[in-house]
C-alpha cells in the first residue's frame, strides 16, 4: 500500500514541478493555482504514504534513509502549505515542488525496507530525536530556496534585467522576512534534536557526547546557523548578506550529510547518530 502511494505522490510533486515552470513561462495565474492544487494534493498522498508505513512497521516512519528523506521532502512541503496559508505565496511552489521531488527520487534510490531495529534503538528517543533534527533540517532547506530567491532577486535588481521572474516572485522584504522565520524555526528544533540524541546517548551508555562525525558536523551546523541568526539580531544582517549564509550554511549540512552516510556509511537513519555511538 505505502509504496503505491509513494509512488503516487512522486508523480504528483513531478506533475506540480511542471506546472509551476508552464506558469513562470507563461505568466497565467490559473496555472499558479494549478500547480498549487496539484502540489496539495501530493502533499495529501504523501502523508498518506507516511501514515501507511507507520501502519505497516509500527513505528514513526522516520528510522533509515529511505524515511527520513521522505519525511523531509513531507515537511517542507507541509511548510509551503502554511507559507500559502498565511502569506498566499503559491509561487513558491515553482522551487519547492522541484526540491520536494528531487528528494522523493533520492529516497527511491536507496533501500526502502522497514529492518527491524536493535533492541537498543528500539525506543521512543529515536522518533523524537530525529523527527527534530529533520524537521529542523527542512526549514533550513527552505530558508537555502529563499536565500538562493533573494540573490535572483538582488541580481534582477542590480543589473536593471526586470524580467518575468522578477515579476512573479515576491518582493525583496517578503522573501528576507520568509528567510528568516524559517530560520527561527529551524535553529531550536536542531537545538533541540542534538539535545535530544545527547539525553538518549546518556541514557544508553552513559555517555552525552561521543565526538562522532556526525555529532561534530551537527555541533558545526549548530554554529555556523547561531552565528547566522546572532548576526542578524544583534548586527543587523539581512538581505544578501543573510541569504548567503543561509546558502552556504544549508550547502555545508547537505556536504556533510552526503560525506557520512554515502562515503563513510555512518549512522543508522539520515540524522541518527546512534547506531555508530553504539558500535
Amino acid at each position: 500500500m505505502s509504496g503505491a502511494l509513494f509512488y503516487i505522490t512522486a508523480f504528483l510533486y513531478l506533475a506540480a514541478t511542471f506546472v509551476f515552470i508552464a506558469y513562470l513561462v507563461s505568466h497565467k495565474d490559473v496555472l499558479v493555482k494549478a500547480g498549487w492544487w496539484v502540489l496539495f494534493a501530493g502533499l495529501c498522498f504523501h502523508t498518506l504514504t507516511l501514515g501507511a508505513r507507520w501502519f505497516e512497521g509500527g513505528r514513526l516512519p522516520i528510522t533509515n534513509l529511505h524515511e527520513s528523506l521522505s519525511f523531509l521532502s513531507w515537511i517542507s512541503v507541509l511548510a509551503y502549505a502554511v507559507i500559502v496559508y498565511k502569506y498566499g505565496l503559491k509561487v513558491i511552489g515553482a522551487f519547492v515542488a522541484p526540491f520536494a521531488f528531487v528528494f522523493i527520487v533520492v529516497a527511491f534510490l536507496v533501500p526502502a525496507d522497514m529492518e527491524p531495529l536493535r533492541p537498543m534503538l528500539d525506543t521512543y528517543w529515536l522518533s523524537v530525536h530525529i523527527a527534530l533534527a529533520v524537521s529542523g533540517n527542512a526549514f533550513f532547506a527552505l530558508a537555502f530556496i529563499f536565500g538562493l530567491l533573494y540573490l535572483v532577486q538582488n541580481r534582477h535588481l542590480k543589473t536593471h534585467k526586470l524580467g518575468g521572474l522578477y515579476f512573479a516572485l515576491p518582493s525583496l522584504e517578503v522573501i528576507d522576512e520568509l528567510n528568516y522565520r524559517c530560520l527561527s524555526y529551524g535553529f531550536p528544533l536542531l537545538t533541540l534534536g542534538i539535545i535530544s540524541g545527547a539525553l538518549w546517548s546518556q541514557a544508553l551508555i552513559g555517555e552525552y557526547w561521543m565526538w562522532k562525525h556526525r555529532q561534530v558536523w551537527s555541533l558545526i551546523t549548530w554554529f555556523l546557523y547561531a552565528a547566522l541568526l546572532h548576526g542578524r539580531l544583534i548586527r543587523g544582517w539581512r538581505g544578501k548578506k543573510s541569504a548567503v549564509f543561509s546558502v552556504a550554511g544549508f550547502l555545508v549540512l547537505l556536504a556533510s550529510t552526503l560525506i557520512i552516510y554515502l562515503l563513510l556509511g555512518e549512522g543508522h537513519g539520515f540524522f541518527n547518530v546512534m547506531e555508530d555511538v553504539t558500535r
